[in-house]
């Protein structure tokens, strides 16, 4: 087989292709690094003991009970993830999401069990009353209207109740206006002025939440999230809620859901330079599993894609449920530089 002759020599002084010619002279100029300590653990905690149900649309994920939930947490360590956000599924549920603020329910054991076995895993702790509901929505409702300041008053107990159970950080995902500066406010009053509070301060009303109200059982059994949620066509508004958010003394901001919104992710970065997080939500894990399933995608390529792009788009915290998988393909490719 003859070799190509060039017929003619582009006269280019910049050729980028000079940077790409092996993986070594990738990895000089990657721009972009992952990282196992980016990464934040979501976990679902029930009622009971030895408990792992796997939730059917969102495969690899379970619903553990307390004494799994610290298992889980102790092998994500091991894989080396230092941080979980736990979500809970109370035994009972009412109307003004009471059991969110139980001194015993799963999330406040499941705090108190971590921090025992694992002292220096940082643990971060969801606060809506959407899976402490009977009706599923995230406040107390008038109606079928969701009550803003009564609503805010729960949240408080709620926090407060995660806090006085040793979490690190609290992270209310209701989006309730004020909800932050009475957060702070009760924490603070209380001696609890070291823990931190995450924000979703930018959280859009998405289709791609369906999965994960199947793991933490908070569909609502009515309407939709429209009046309190985001409106996925707004993007400046989105930088008002997070400085609104800041202003109220939040430690650091959230977008949800990540690729999605990658554009919000960098205006938000861009804008406050805050500490920024992002949560690859449900509806995005599940359509990788489901296409990798098929055979339609290489999944540990996407995985690895998908986390890339929300960390290049200004995150410095990537919420996922590939935490751990991601954290062990990282490890292997060190490994495999020689690092």
């Amino acid at each position: 087989m003859n070799p190509v002759k060039t017929v003619h020599t582009l006269d280019l002084v910049r050729r980028s292709r000079r940077l790409r010619r092996s993986s070594g002279i990738r990895s000089f100029v990657r721009e972009t690094r992952l990282s196992a300590d980016q990464f934040l653990y979501p976990l679902f905690v029930t009622a009971g003991t030895g408990v792992r149900r796997e939730v059917p649309s969102m495969p690899g994920v379970f619903q553990l009970s307390v004494d799994e939930a610290v298992r889980e947490t102790e092998a994500a360590r091991a894989d080396g993830v230092h941080g979980v956000l736990l979500f809970g599924l109370p035994s009972k549920k009412d109307d003004i999401g009471s059991a969110a603020y139980d001194a015993d329910g799963p999330v406040q054991s499941a705090v108190r069990a971590i921090k025992r076995a694992s002292p220096d895993t940082v643990v971060v702790t969801d606060v809506c009353l959407c899976e402490y509901t009977s009706h599923g929505h995230c406040g107390v409702l008038d109606g079928h209207d969701v009550v803003n300041d009564a609503s805010v008053e729960q949240l408080v107990r709620a926090a407060v109740s995660h806090a006085a159970a040793g979490a690190d950080i609290v992270a209310p995902s209701d989006m309730m206006d004020g909800r932050v500066g009475a957060i702070r406010k009760a924490l603070d009053d209380r001696g609890c002025d070291g823990v931190a509070i995450m924000s979703y301060a930018a959280k859009y009303c998405s289709a791609f939440y369906g999965p994960f109200r199947d793991a933490a059982d908070s569909a609502p059994q009515f309407g939709d999230r429209r009046t309190h949620q985001m409106d996925p066509a707004n993007a400046e508004e989105a930088l008002r809620e997070v400085e609104q958010d800041i202003d109220e003394g939040a430690d650091i901001v959230m977008v949800k859901p990540a690729m999605p919104y990658l554009d919000v992710i960098r205006q938000v970065k861009d804008t406050f330079g805050y500490p920024t997080a992002a949560y690859q939500v449900s509806g995005e894990y599940s359509m990788i599993k489901a296409a990798a399933a098929r055979g339609w995608i290489d999944e540990p390529r996407v995985m690895m894609e998908s986390l890339t792009s929300i960390a290049r788009a200004g995150a410095d915290i990537i919420i996922t449920y590939y935490a751990r998988e991601a954290a062990r393909a990282l490890t292997r490719a060190s490994r495999q530089s020689g690092d």
